[in-house]
């Protein structure tokens, strides 16, 4: 039974929100050809050179430094928003959804099963695509299971722990851990 406070609170109806491409600025043949490119060479866990995957990351539009280390299963939605410079560890299944840019800086290690996404939606209106972008740092350490969002900045040599969600600015050698969950406020104004 839905009481009358209930009903009060809408629903965007989906079905008039805006498509996935709008974060696309590359023609969708390309977009389509890195799909299967990162399905083969990035995501597969069976392809165990580095240096492969970042040569099909570059080849469309990846700035990538010298001595990275990308390892298997991972995922990046557009190359061509990623920059990562010199030294720099990325982690088994880490996935990269950037659809604005992402830079990661020298000596950075972001560990295995982290999600960096620079993608959300316009939650009070039409689900519309909101994109800002993530900055990392050098030096920085991402520890395992972490979600870094859109519009965050984690300062030189900071340390996420695990399964902590950054959203903001994290200081310079900072140590940051998730807190508790709690309610910042009505999705609605009602």
């Amino acid at each position: 039974m839905v009481d009358m406070k209930q009903k009060a609170v809408p629903v965007i109806d989906l079905s008039n929100a805006p498509g996935e491409k709008a974060a696309w600025d590359r023609s969708s043949w390309v977009v389509y050809l890195w799909a299967c490119c990162e399905l083969i060479l990035i995501r597969n866990p069976w392809q165990a050179s580095s240096r492969l995957r970042i040569a099909a990351l570059r080849l469309f539009g990846a700035r990538i430094g010298r001595e990275v280390i990308f390892r298997p299963g991972t995922r990046v939605k557009f190359p061509w928003k990623l920059h990562i410079g010199d030294r720099a560890w990325i982690g088994e299944d880490v996935w990269i959804h950037n659809q604005e840019h992402i830079y990661i800086g020298n000596d950075v290690v972001i560990s295995q099963d982290t999600f960096l996404t620079t993608g959300s939606h316009k939650h009070r209106s039409d689900m519309g695509l909101v994109a800002r972008r993530i900055i990392i740092d050098d030096g920085v350490w991402v520890t395992s299971r972490c979600v870094i969002l859109g519009g965050s900045r984690i300062g030189r040599s900071a340390l996420v722990h695990p399964m902590s969600v950054v959203s903001g600015i994290v200081p310079p050698n900072a140590v940051v851990k998730q807190g508790d969950l709690r309610n910042i406020g009505n999705r609605f104004d009602i």
